[in-house]
C-alpha cells in the first residue's frame, strides 16, 4: 500500500520556523515579489501606474512617478496600516495554513505573542482575501448539494413539562441560519478516486426551493449532474438539470450509486473547525468561516508550502477591507452576507 500524500514529504515543503526566522528584508522582497513578481516594476495603488518608481530607501516606500503617491509594499491590501513587522503576518499565514481544521484566535495569538484582539482580526483579514478572492466560476460534472444547520440550539428547560417542539418554526432561533455547500467532483480516470475539487459555499436562512433554485441556476453549468438528498429544496431542480436523489432515512447510497458524500464530507471538517476550534460562528462572518472550510477541503492535496504562497498571494491582492480597520474600535461589518 502506497504511503498517503499528506505523510510524504511533497506535503512538508514550508517550516513556520524558518519564516518566523526571515530577516525584514526578507519578509519585505517575499511580499514583493508575491505582489508584483519579480524585478523593480511595481504598481502604485493609487493610480494603477506600472513601473520603476521613486524607491524611498531608509522608510521602504515607494513615490509614483506619475501621481507623486507614496506608498509600501502593504498600501491598498487588506494588511494596509499594519503595525507589527511584516514577518509576523507571514508568520500567521503559515500558521494557518498549517492549521487544517481552523485555528482559533487565542492559539494564534499564543503562537505569535500577540494579544487576543491581534489575532482575531489577523486571522479575519486572512478570511476575507479568501472570499474575496475565492473562483465563483460555474461548477459542471457532476454535483453534490446539501444543506447543514448552524446556531440554532436551544438549550432545554430543566424541567420535561416545560419542554416545546423545537422543530416547530415559531420556537426556533431568529439566528439560525443554513450553510448550503456545492461540490465539483474531479474527473479522473476509472481507477482514480480523488473527490470534489471545487467547492462553493453560500449562507441562506434555510434550505427552501427558491435560493436553490436560484444559486443552482447561477453556478451551475447546463447539463451537469446534480446528487442530492430527498429534501424537497431540490425538487425544482429535475426541470433543469439531471438530478439523482438518495434517501438518507434509508441508506448512505442508493442501489444505483447515488450519493452526496462530497458534500457530506465537507460538512465533516466544518463541523470539526466548529466543535474543535472556533465553537461558535457569529451570522456576520459565517460565510467566511464556511468559505474557509471550504478552501481546506480544496487545497488538501496540496503542499503547505504552495498553500502558504497561494494565501499570501490572496492576500496582497485583496484591497483594504473596510469592516477589518478600527474593528475593535466600532468600525464592523453592518450586515451579514446572505443570499436573498
Amino acid at each position: 500500500m502506497s504511503q498517503h500524500f499528506l505523510l510524504s514529504a511533497k506535503a512538508r515543503t514550508l517550516s513556520v520556523r524558518k519564516v518566523m526566522e526571515l530577516t525584514d528584508d526578507q519578509a519585505f522582497q517575499l511580499f514583493k515579489e508575491v505582489r508584483w513578481g519579480e524585478g523593480n516594476e511595481v504598481a502604485c495603488p493609487d493610480c494603477a501606474t506600472i513601473g520603476n518608481h521613486y524607491f524611498l530607501r531608509t522608510r521602504k516606500q515607494w513615490r509614483c512617478k506619475d501621481c507623486y503617491h507614496t506608498f509600501s509594499v502593504t498600501s491598498g491590501t487588506i494588511f494596509a496600516f499594519h503595525k507589527l513587522p511584516l514577518r509576523v503576518y507571514l508568520s500567521a499565514i503559515a500558521i494557518y495554513s498549517n492549521a487544517v481544521k481552523g485555528i482559533s484566535a487565542l492559539q494564534l495569538g499564543r503562537d505569535l505573542g500577540v494579544q487576543y484582539k491581534t489575532a482575531f482580526v489577523m486571522a479575519h483579514k486572512i478570511r476575507e482575501s479568501l472570499m474575496e478572492q475565492r473562483d465563483d466560476r460555474q461548477l459542471s460534472g457532476e454535483i453534490h448539494m446539501d444543506g447543514a444547520y448552524v446556531n440554532g440550539y436551544i438549550r432545554p428547560k430543566n424541567k420535561k413539562e416545560d419542554h416545546i417542539d423545537r422543530r416547530l418554526v415559531e420556537n426556533q432561533r431568529p439566528d439560525k441560519r443554513c450553510v448550503f455547500v456545492m461540490r465539483q467532483r474531479e474527473e479522473t480516470e476509472a481507477s482514480e478516486t480523488k473527490g470534489a475539487n471545487k467547492t462553493l459555499t453560500f449562507i441562506i436562512k434555510s434550505e427552501n426551493q427558491a435560493d436553490v433554485s436560484k444559486l443552482a441556476t447561477e453556478f451551475v453549468k447546463k447539463g451537469s449532474v446534480i446528487c442530492a438528498d430527498e429534501s424537497n429544496a431540490y425538487d425544482v431542480l429535475h426541470a433543469k438539470f439531471d438530478t439523482r436523489r438518495v434517501n438518507h432515512t434509508l441508506e448512505y447510497r442508493s442501489d444505483a450509486g447515488i450519493t452526496n458524500n462530497l458534500a457530506e464530507s465537507y460538512f465533516s471538517r466544518f463541523r470539526r473547525m466548529q466543535y474543535g476550534q472556533t465553537h461558535k460562528f457569529g451570522n456576520l462572518y459565517l460565510a467566511n468561516y464556511a468559505n474557509e472550510a471550504a478552501y481546506r477541503e480544496d487545497t488538501r492535496r496540496l503542499p503547505n508550502g504552495e498553500i502558504f504562497m497561494d494565501i499570501t498571494k490572496k492576500c496582497a491582492q485583496t484591497r483594504t477591507n473596510h469592516d477589518w480597520c478600527g474593528y475593535w474600535q466600532g468600525n464592523k461589518r453592518l450586515a451579514e452576507r446572505l443570499v436573498a
